[in-house]
């Protein structure tokens, strides 16, 4: 029995075609967005999430907030680090289809890719969870959404302590979609077995 790489470059490249093709109409099937977001403190703070939905039956603006069910997010977690990136605390705040934050609130534009207005994301509802938000300012006052967002660690049921903020818009970026990935090992595989075909072929000649 041949080799892969013994194969003829014709029949590696159909072979690595149907692959190709198999794995992609595979994927294709769920047509899920995946995306990531970061912001980072003034001192050091920084926070880091990931989110998906559904592009076939997701609006051009997805508007969440509060708990129970989402009308587009299939999935957001959020992760919390300290200065010297050490993790504070992490939160599935949408699963499924479900928020489980009543305070929640996420604002994404999937045209631009730009997350807008008001956001607000936390690691529980229970004394002691972190969170980021840009509707709340210091000491507790809820204003309208602008450009700077604060970070904060519950202390008690009614105070919160400011761990850091910044007026860096948060922003979010596409994961690169699997297609993408497997045409570049296909164009990788495909060069190796070329190179181990010239191989042969020298050998024989030989």
């Amino acid at each position: 029995m041949k080799s892969f790489f013994a194969l003829a470059p014709a029949q590696v490249a159909t072979s690595l075609a149907l692959c190709a093709t198999s794995m992609i109409v595979s994927t294709n099937l769920a047509q899920a967005a995946d995306l990531t977001f970061n912001w980072k403190g003034d001192a050091g703070y920084s926070v880091s999430g990931s989110f998906s939905y559904d592009e076939t039956t997701t609006p051009a603006i997805i508007s969440e907030s509060g708990a129970g069910s989402t009308k587009a997010l299939q999935s957001l977690n959020v992760s919390f680090f300290n200065p010297s990136q050490e993790l504070i605390g992490t939160k599935n705040e949408v699963v499924n289809g479900v928020s489980s934050n009543q305070f929640f609130q996420f604002n994404f534009d999937t045209t631009t890719g730009n997350l807008f207005g008001a956001f607000d994301v936390g690691t529980g509802s229970g004394i002691g969870d972190v969170f980021l938000s840009n509707v709340e300012a210091p000491g507790r006052i809820f204003i309208s959404p602008g450009a700077t967002s604060y970070l904060y660690r519950n202390t008690t049921a009614d105070n919160s302590q400011l761990l850091d903020s910044s007026t860096n818009q948060i922003k979010a970026s596409a994961v690169p979609e699997p297609t993408t990935i497997l045409g570049t090992l296909v164009v990788a595989m495909f060069g190796v077995a070329l190179s181990s075909n010239r191989t042969v072929s020298k050998k024989n000649i030989t």
